[in-house]
């Protein structure tokens, strides 16, 4: 059965070495009963962990309430989302979607809403989704390819002067990942992001990645000393459920009317219901936790044969290596490790925020096997 249902599915990923079956926390089962740490968290989305009794409880609990009601009419789970992420932001609203890729489209139409100006200005190595406006302005040409023209103009992660120097009157809108997650995990620096704050079109913060804790603050821009026009969240909102949000701060709001945008399934009461969890689970303890976890991880891995660099924010971190990432990612899940890639040479290791000190020790013990070998 399971042949013919594979070979049904498009063939847009590689072939899939294992097919898991069931999670608990940091660990993943496979379909033969083997057990993995998992250090990808779903590709930076299982926040809590797999079935975290909160998000769980709540989507159950909504389950047997209401599925669906449309935008047409209002549901207290996305009223309360909304209110909950307005309160972390500091006085925003919220556009509920599905994913990362739409948020970013959303933002991507309200800047030209809000500012008239087409123009976006974008990090050479980003990430910004699959859709054909949000992969426009990913700066990686790979992904583009023939699917669609350069939508931005391109600076590199952290070139001030490039940056400025690439600004004109035509830009309304500055999109920028604060920790490029798939580009290398690359961190913005301070000085960078205040020099985009200076420039006069609206600053956006992807943060389908870097939000909801994953870098030891709830926002990444927290760190950063600058509050963006825009955020984008996805991936880790939900704890796994289908769910992305374009959050326009109080100062930036008024450009969308009724009419100017949608989602059918944007907003959806299950989803919302679990974001809520999540969203009041991710509290000043666990974060503080994230922090602790993430030194020690970025640490351990410094010393590591074939580490060039380890660097990253949180549990968002990346260790650049000397030889190919994805043999590392084979040699470890065999090992018992699920961790994941961040272009060529990269390994990218995003666990659950819940992750203890006993896994990273664990992590980190198989990795030096690894790389050892």
């Amino acid at each position: 059965m399971s042949t013919v249902l594979e070979s049904a599915l498009l063939p847009t990923y590689p072939d899939a070495k294992v097919t898991f079956t069931e999670g608990d926390g940091v660990w993943i089962k496979d379909a033969d009963g083997k057990t993995y740490l998992d250090f990808a968290g779903g590709i930076a989305v299982v926040g809590l962990g797999h079935r975290h009794p909160a998000p769980l409880a709540a989507a159950h609990a909504q389950l047997d309430k209401l599925w669906h009601a449309s935008n047409l009419f209002a549901t207290e789970p996305s009223r309360t989302l909304a209110n909950l992420l307005s309160s972390k932001f500091g006085g925003a609203q919220a556009f509920f979607c599905n994913s990362g890729a739409e948020a970013n489209e959303a933002a991507i139409k309200y800047a030209r809403k809000a500012t008239g100006k087409r123009g976006v200005l974008a990090v050479e190595q980003s990430f910004h989704g699959r859709t054909l406006g949000s992969l426009g302005v990913t700066g990686q040409q790979a992904k583009r390819g023939s699917f669609v023209d350069d939508g931005a103009v391109w600076v590199q992660p952290n070139d001030i002067d490039g940056l400025r120097a690439a600004m004109s009157d035509e830009i309304g809108l500055i999109l920028l990942e604060p920790v490029l997650g798939e580009g290398g995990v690359i961190p913005l620096s301070r000085d960078f992001v205040a020099a985009a704050r200076e420039l006069d079109a609206l600053l956006c913060f992807d943060e389908v990645q870097t939000g909801v804790g994953r870098t030891g603050s709830f926002f990444a821009f927290e760190q950063l000393g600058v509050t963006p026009d825009l955020v984008t969240m996805a991936k880790a909102l939900a704890n796994g459920l289908p769910i992305g949000a374009l959050v326009v701060s109080d100062a930036a709001a008024g450009a969308f009317q009724p009419g100017d945008h949608g989602s059918t399934f944007g907003g959806n009461p299950v989803s919302c219901a679990a974001a809520v969890a999540v969203v009041e689970t991710v509290d000043d303890d666990l974060l503080a936790d994230v922090r602790t976890n993430g030194a020690k991880l970025l640490a351990g891995l410094q010393g590591l044969p074939h580490v060039v660099e380890a660097r990253g924010r949180g549990l968002l971190v990346g260790a650049e290596l000397d030889i190919p990432a994805g043999d590392v990612v084979d040699a470890a899940l065999a090992a018992g490790l699920v961790t994941l890639t961040s272009g060529a040479n990269v390994l990218r290791l995003a666990p659950p925020l819940v992750v203890e000190e006993a896994h990273v020790d664990r992590a980190l013990s198989i990795l030096t096997e690894v790389l050892s070998a």
